[in-house]
């Protein structure tokens, strides 16, 4: 499903970083290493290695990381990709000072897994990341998942991912431009946790 959608030439979420990413990167400790997870065609990754961070970006679609690298050298940065399905990604233990999910929308079972993995794969004060959609957003249609049980909520949020300190865990409506993938009003979940 992944490769047909980002066989598209344009970049289906488009080629600049997420806001809630570009507006909060500051969180993350200097040139340490990040990973972005169901990073699809590297905007975030890329943008990211261009401040300097150490940027490890998985993803399923080999198609979409493909676009990722292609875009890293347009850039003349360079981020370390992972062709791999995140139910059988090991991200390890205390081995990132970032992890960042933007949109990373997954099963029940297997979001609450790798999102238990995201926390025990950061080092000691190192920081998740994440923005995803809410129930709501099914209103807007404005881009994401159609079914109701791969959306999110802050409740959902603070029950999977324990362990950390919540420095943001809201719901706000905002306006997405992104690319032809997600443009308009969205509902969405916002995290800035801290191990």
């Amino acid at each position: 499903m992944w490769d047909e959608k980002y066989s598209n030439s344009q970049f289906i979420y488009g080629s600049s970083p997420n806001d809630f990413l570009r507006e909060n990167v500051h969180h993350f400790v200097p040139e340490g290493k990040i990973l972005c997870i169901a990073e699809g065609e590297g905007r975030n990754a890329v943008w990211l290695a261009e401040l300097g961070f150490k940027v490890t970006a998985v993803d399923a679609s080999e198609v979409g990381l493909a676009k990722g690298r292609a875009l890293a050298k347009s850039k003349g940065v360079s981020v370390h990709w992972v062709h791999a399905d995140l139910q059988d990604y090991n991200p390890g233990t205390k081995a990132w000072d970032g992890v960042v999910a933007i949109f990373a929308h997954l099963p029940p079972d297997l979001r609450s897994r790798v999102h238990a993995d995201c926390v025990e794969s950061l080092k000691m004060g190192g920081v998740l990341l994440l923005e995803a959609y809410t129930p709501e957003q099914l209103n807007f249609r404005t881009g994401g998942p159609t079914n109701v049980d791969w959306l999110m909520t802050p409740e959902l949020l603070q029950n999977e991912l324990q362990g950390l300190t919540f420095e943001r865990l809201q719901k706000i409506e905002r306006e997405i431009i992104e690319g032809i993938g997600h443009t308009g009003m969205g509902s969405v979940v916002q995290v800035i946790g801290r191990r």
